[in-house]
């Protein structure tokens, strides 16, 4: 799958305890996305990341990837893993509320772990395509929370930075709706998601007009 081949981020995570606080109706079937104006279990399990991209980055297509695992549920082991045909790097940063968490090639594996633990790990991906003159994509996701043959609620609050002035936001996807917030700045663009299944985003940047017309000149 086209997705697949981007930067791949993928957390089985099966919370009895929070599952217990949840109806039927707030879970997600497989192949379903739902999108939450409100949290149905506040307090649970959220994702955090964050893309560094630099004037290299359009060059070589590698970027910083920084993420952190919040609010973890009880689970004897969590394996994280990503793509190898993309990530170069992988290292923990931050384990709390839990036994163990080592690295093991492109995985990184969570032992023991406490409910409302926590775990930061730090990638160097080539995650970011040119697709065009002055125009790059990036792919992050799937993001889920999985449980048994469905998916918990969860949230991700995913930004992408840059030098400011180089670059802009052209389009993204999701787009903005209930259960989805998206920023911009000269320097970044970030997005808040409430939801439960499978998320998958795509960023479309394009360089500033300030930033063509200066390559432009002799």
């Amino acid at each position: 799958m086209r997705h697949l081949r981007k930067l791949l981020l993928w957390l089985a995570l099966v919370g009895v305890g929070s599952s217990q606080a949840l109806d039927f109706s707030d879970l997600a079937k497989e192949g379903e996305i739902r999108f939450l104006a409100q949290r149905p279990d506040p307090g649970a399990y959220w994702f955090e990341s964050e893309v560094r991209l630099s004037r290299q980055s359009l060059q070589t297509g590698l970027v910083d990837v920084f993420t952190c695992h919040h609010a973890l549920d009880p689970n004897h082991k969590i394996e994280i893993t990503f793509n190898p045909q993309r990530v170069t790097r992988v290292e923990v940063a931050q384990a709390q509320g839990m036994a163990e968490a080592r690295t093991d090639g492109l995985r990184v594996v969570l032992s023991d772990v406490q409910r409302g633990a926590k775990a930061c790990i730090n990638i160097e991906s080539k995650a970011l395509d040119a697709t065009g003159p002055g125009v790059w994509t990036l792919h992050a996701g799937p993001l889920m929370r999985r449980y048994f043959d469905g998916f918990l609620p969860m949230q991700a609050k995913l930004k992408v930075t840059w030098p400011a002035g180089l670059l802009r936001l052209a389009a993204v996807s999701p787009e903005a709706q209930p259960g989805v917030v998206v920023g911009r700045a000269p320097d970044q663009a970030s997005m808040d998601a409430t939801f439960a299944g499978t998320l998958r985003v795509r960023w479309v940047l394009k360089m500033t007009e300030g930033q063509v017309a200066s390559a432009q000149r002799p």
